[in-house]
């Protein structure tokens, strides 16, 4: 044998031999994917985490602000505690449901579910039916639950305006009729909410679908026009009711008036300044004990701002901040995809979560007027518990099944986007 045949044979077999291990090492990189998938499910994690990291900071911080309270109202201090931690049960299993639910059949469902919520808003209005609290009529009794039909609506309503921006998509961007109609049926609902009443959810809806017509591509003057007669009949609405001006009027100098229109607000300004840096420590506040109304619930943040002080209030903000982050990139993902419905829900979910939380913190920082709405994910308040985890069951099913698209999170290693 020649050594150029010998060579050869040497080189072929050396590349054959590189070649198997590039192979073997591949296929064993499969495997531990492999591996990997079925010990995590691709999912979301970073989205989750910061969900589970708000609901379990706001359990702890409720049972600290509802100790004295529940101890005086029902005897054993424990009450909001064990009627809480149900209800996380309840909402990780509705949450979950909502994720195993594909897209098509929400798509498909929204006009049913959004008639629903309707038929659930004038369900608490009958005499009989609905009960009365604080001067409110806002529950359904249901046993040992309420249901607040206005939550449903909430999400009724970005499901059902997102697969109607799918269908009318051109006439919404094209003639004021296709912007209108959704308009009327929230204008109809918000009418029910003002009827219970309930000022605050009844601006996050409209702020919420407002927002959804607006990325639908509704044209420039006829947003305009429609945002600006919502905001005279609000102004309308707030000026007919004496207690809505007095609220408007005394949250700008709460300490004016401290023991009646600014008895709330200036509480809650004297629980951050307590607090200082650091806070004075979990289970150490002192406005939670019968000072400030409301404590385990509204103005739950007043309650983290003194016990956890300056650190821990930025710390809810900055996961608020990060959850309206990782959404509305999915909804920018879903967006590049295709996924319209997807995208949509996706932004609606964000804004009305997103917008919930700034009203709510604002309100106990005393840059908005006081208003009625609970911490989304962390106040007492089962019915926005479940809804919103609903809500993230929906985002992080939107997400699994972008990543089962492969549709990446980032745009420069997207397939679809290099085409584009």
């Amino acid at each position: 044998m020649s050594a150029g045949k010998r060579v050869g044979r040497i080189d072929s077999g050396a590349r054959s031999g590189v070649a198997g291990k590039s192979v073997g090492h591949r296929m064993r990189g499969r495997g531990l994917g492999r591996r990997r998938a079925d010990r995590l499910p691709d999912l979301d994690w970073p989205l989750l985490l910061c969900v589970l990291l708000l609901l379990g900071l706001g359990f702890v911080m409720m049972s600290s602000a509802s100790l004295a309270v529940a101890d005086r109202a029902f005897g054993t201090p424990f009450h909001f505690i064990v009627r809480h931690g149900l209800v996380l049960g309840v909402a990780a299993v509705a949450g979950g449901l909502v994720f195993t639910m594909p897209l098509f059949w929400w798509e498909r469902s929204g006009p049913a579910l959004f008639f629903l919520g309707l038929l659930l808003l004038v369900l608490v209005l009958v005499p009989g039916i609905g009960r009365t609290v604080n001067g409110a009529t806002r529950w359904i009794p249901l046993g040992p639950v309420n249901l607040q039909s206005s939550e449903l609506v909430k999400l009724f309503a970005v499901i059902f305006v997102s697969g109607y921006l799918v269908r009318r998509r051109e006439e919404v961007a094209t003639s004021l009729w296709g912007f209108l109609k959704p308009m009327f049926l929230m204008v109809l609902a918000s009418a029910l909410i003002m009827c219970q009443p309930d000022f605050g959810t009844m601006v996050v809806l409209l702020a919420t679908v407002l927002g959804l017509l607006f990325l639908g591509g509704v044209r420039m003057p006829h947003f305009v026009v429609f945002l600006g007669m919502l905001t005279m009949a609000a102004v309308v609405l707030v000026v007919v009711e004496p207690y809505r001006l007095e609220r408007i009027a005394s949250f700008t100098k709460p300490f004016e008036d401290p023991f009646d229109t600014g008895f709330q607000l200036s509480l809650a300004l004297i629980a951050f300044g307590r607090g200082e840096w650091l806070g004075v420590g979990l289970g150490n506040g002192i406005q939670k004990q019968f000072f400030l109304p409301e404590a385990h619930t509204d103005f739950l943040m007043a309650v983290i701002g003194e016990e956890l002080g300056l650190l821990g209030t930025l710390v809810v903000i900055v996961a608020f901040g990060f959850f309206l982050l990782r959404v509305l990139s999915i909804g920018a993902r879903a967006e590049r995809a295709g996924c319209w419905f997807s995208a949509y829900v996706a932004h609606g979910l964000g804004l009305g979560i997103g917008l919930q939380a700034i009203v709510n913190i604002g309100v106990n920082l005393g840059l908005l007027p006081t208003k009625g709405l609970t911490l989304p994910f962390m106040s007492y308040g089962s019915n926005s518990l479940i809804v919103c985890c609903m809500g993230v069951g929906l985002l992080l099913r939107i997400d699994r099944d972008l990543r089962l698209r492969g549709v990446s999170r980032d745009a420069r290693e997207s397939p679809l986007w290099a085409r584009a």
